[in-house]
């Protein structure tokens, strides 16, 4: 399941996810009134499922995002997962997350999220270098980002540290420079993402004024090759494109993504996933509310895949994986699980492996697993198996 909290202290400059900086927008969508909504929302699922024969199925993964979810106090982030078990149930070995700002989160706070159940906090760090973090219009500081760990860790709780490469000003002494820091820090888990400019946002507007450079790709490559080094060297292990971990340490709730499972979505603007099944709720709190008070699911709109755009979707997640593809699986008269790669990818597959894209001694076993050159270049890969 994934819980969508919409409010922030700050807006980023950068960010285009559906985040309010108003708490108080009124009755059932203020930041104080935001649990009582959520529940009344997962009820009317829960029902409406009931109606349409669909049995109770357990959360095996929960994570909180938004927004910033500690922005709520502790004792409403245990009541949403008190939710998710009352309303759904929960496996006994659940992995629970909260996404953090460091800033909102101290030592008690984190003590009480591992006693109600939490299991992951994965921390915004996103730069160790100031000049960065004001660009990104980050408000904490980076003293504070292992002072939060080390709490977490000491409530029991694994850690994961969000990273951004590719802010405009960042130099790759900047990148390197938080790429150690963050070693030092010595979380279980760490993730890097590029930054994208999304239109609309206030960093796009500042780009386009000419008050900041546009990202360039060489360089975001440049910064992601050092990223994979300096974290294998350091002990981590890629297991998708932009994650790495300590071996035991992988989101479980990330790969389910990737793995095609099944998601419930609740709260403004959340997706979910049933199947060949594609629902959205309505994205503003207030309407969010209306809806829900109205006794109506929140849902905004859904779409059926078909076939073809599966099997598109089902590459271009799990090409993003460690593990990669089974070849097999895309078609032709070999089968699933037979280890052969269907005749009319064979020269695909040859053709990628030629460029670098992919590893040769997979490819030989039936599964397309990029290489470094491959990962950066993965919808290429994508748009081949595919095409």
């Amino acid at each position: 399941m994934y819980l969508h909290v919409p409010y922030c202290r700050v807006r980023c400059g950068y960010c285009d996810f559906n985040t309010y900086t108003n708490l108080s927008m009124g009755a059932g969508a203020s930041v104080g009134d935001y649990v009582g909504t959520l529940a009344t929302e997962m009820r009317l699922v829960r029902s409406a499922m009931d109606a349409a024969g669909l049995p109770p199925r357990p959360a095996s993964t929960v994570f909180l995002g938004g927004g910033t979810p500690t922005m709520l106090p502790v004792s409403d982030l245990a009541g949403m997962l008190n939710l998710v078990r009352d309303v759904f149930g929960l496996d006994g070995d659940a992995e629970v997350t909260t996404e953090a700002n460091p800033d909102t989160v101290d030592e008690r706070a984190l003590a009480g999220l591992a006693e109600a159940g939490f299991t992951r906090v994965s921390v915004g760090m996103q730069s160790a270098v100031p000049h960065v973090l004001r660009v990104l219009d980050r408000t904490h500081s980076p003293q504070r980002v292992p002072q939060v760990v080390r709490w977490a860790a000491r409530a029991g709780l694994a850690t994961s540290l969000d990273l951004i490469y590719g802010t405009p000003g960042e130099s790759m002494e900047d990148w390197r420079r938080s790429l150690d820091a963050a070693v030092e820090i010595g979380p279980d888990h760490l993730s890097a993402y590029a930054l994208v400019i999304e239109e609309g946002t206030r960093m796009w507007a500042q780009v386009r004024r000419g008050e900041l450079p546009v990202p360039e790709d060489d360089d975001e490559a440049a910064k992601y090759e050092m990223a994979d080094a300096v974290l294998a060297q350091a002990g981590y292990s890629w297991y998708e494109i932009s994650n790495w971990a300590r071996p035991g340490s992988e989101c479980r709730h990330n790969q389910a993504y990737w793995l095609d499972w099944d998601w419930w979505g609740a709260g403004p603007g959340a997706h979910s996933h049933l199947g060949d099944v594609r629902l959205w709720n309505v994205k503003h709190p207030l309407a969010w509310t209306n809806r829900v008070a109205g006794g109506r699911l929140a849902v905004d709109g859904h779409e059926v895949v078909d076939a073809g755009s599966r099997e598109l979707e089902q590459v271009m997640l799990g090409i993003r994986l460690r593990e990669g593809l089974d070849l097999a699986n895309l078609g032709g008269s070999a089968g699933p699980g037979s280890g052969r790669t269907p005749a009319h990818l064979v020269p695909v597959v040859a053709g990628l492996v030629a460029d670098g894209l992919i590893e040769p001694s997979a490819a030989m076993r039936g599964r397309a697993v990029l290489t470094l050159r491959g990962r950066l270049m993965a919808d290429t890969v994508t748009r081949a198996l595919t095409g």
